[in-house]
């Protein structure tokens, strides 16, 4: 763990763009995990992931949304500078009400390979379980690096997918981490 952060709750009222003044999204994208006749394979894919102004502002409704329906958004900040963040919902869902939906987990670009995404991980994993979750559902990014980072969060192939994730996003690779 990062000595220099300080992870903690974010309230309603602290969900503002101003929250991610400092926040760098930044990716750059060569190669993405893609299923084809059933088979997971990497192809080479590039592109720039970065957010806009818009983005931003869809983020914070989003994220204002989701505390407003009981789940949760918890921060890592660096000299009370926001440089990672992760949300999950509170209404349990699948075909056994099982899963809770990790919506969102970045970490600020500098910040990536220091832990601050294991950290803001393991958070949601203890948060998921106390609210009456089995598993935490994943719409996650098909960037190589991306999808090593949940593969060392003991994430595998959902069992259950999600129709309105695979519809919003159906490049993502749908994910689940048994708690």
């Amino acid at each position: 763990m990062n000595g220099n952060i300080e992870y903690r709750m974010i309230d309603y009222e602290e969900v503002s763009t101003g929250l991610f003044q400092e926040f760098r999204r930044h990716q750059n994208v060569t190669k993405c995990w893609r299923k084809e006749e059933g088979r997971w394979c990497i192809k080479d894919i590039a592109f720039v992931d970065d957010w806009s102004q818009n983005d931003y502002e869809c983020l914070v409704d989003s994220l204002k949304k989701n505390l407003a329906e009981g789940g949760m958004v918890y921060g890592a900040f660096k000299q009370n500078s926001l440089k990672g963040f992760t949300s999950v919902s509170g209404t349990l869902f699948g075909s056994g009400g099982e899963y809770l939906d990790l919506v969102e987990i970045y970490v600020s670009e500098e910040l990536r390979g220091q832990s601050v995404g294991t950290e803001l991980f393991m958070k949601v994993k203890e948060w998921a379980k106390q609210h009456g979750a089995e598993k935490l559902y994943i719409s996650a990014h098909s960037a190589v690096e991306s999808q090593a980072f949940y593969k060392s969060m003991g994430c595998v192939e959902a069992q259950e997918y999600s129709v309105r994730h695979v519809e919003k996003e159906p490049c993502d690779c749908q994910l689940e981490c048994l708690l």
